[in-house]
């Protein structure tokens, strides 16, 4: 027996409000999870706790409207260069 599984194709379109509606940190940690770090290697890198990477990274999912981390970070590989960009103009 097979099982069709039906998927819904995921939109990485993202305006340019939306990406500057995050802080400095948050599109710091978004660049991170575009590269696939962990909360742990995250909060080494930042220097920060692993409790406050979950907040940044709950943060950056609820603003940039998606459903979970790995949706956020499809977005953010896609985008990578334009969070780069933000970053070097803030």
């Amino acid at each position: 027996m097979t099982t069709v599984v039906e998927t819904r194709p995921f939109d990485v379109s993202v305006d340019v409000e939306t990406l500057a509606s995050l802080t400095a940190r948050e599109r710091e940690v978004l660049r991170c999870l575009a590269r696939g770090e962990t909360n742990r290697v995250l909060a080494r890198q930042l220097g920060i706790a692993e409790r406050t990477v979950r907040a940044h990274v709950t943060s950056v999912v609820r603003k940039l409207g998606v459903g979970s981390r790995f949706e956020a970070s499809l977005l953010a590989f896609h985008h990578y260069e334009a969070l780069t960009e933000e970053a070097t103009a803030s």
